[in-house]
């Protein structure tokens, strides 16, 4: 993977668009009994936080807009905790976080 800060950005954009496209053919209830679902939301975070910590802490700086740390944090807990996944969390983070960090994202990617 490449480590430029464009790159990374799609990275995370392509994720995100996943989550959001995913998400609008599910409903809470669907998602908690779909072990496949559950693992790929869990995934596209985990991409999205391992992307977040490559990024040059300068482009962090300056752009302190984006939830550098909650991006990181979520994918740290998800690695390292993988026997005890808090779904409903994930379901929560994904509903409420992900559209607008993937409007944020895109506003970049286009400037």
């Amino acid at each position: 993977m490449s480590n430029s800060p464009r790159d990374l950005l799609r990275h995370i954009r392509d994720e995100l668009q996943f989550l959001v496209r995913e998400q609008a053919e599910l409903s809470e209830t669907q998602f908690q009994h779909d072990e496949k679902a559950k693992r790929a939301f869990v995934r596209s975070l985990e991409i999205i936080g391992e992307a977040a910590k490559n990024f040059p802490p300068d482009y962090r700086e300056e752009h302190p807009e984006l939830p550098w740390k909650p991006m990181t944090r979520m994918r740290d807990k998800l690695i390292h905790h993988y026997f005890g996944v808090d779904y409903p969390v994930v379901w929560d983070t994904v509903s409420s976080d992900i559209p607008p960090l993937l409007k944020q994202v895109e506003e970049l990617l286009e400037g």
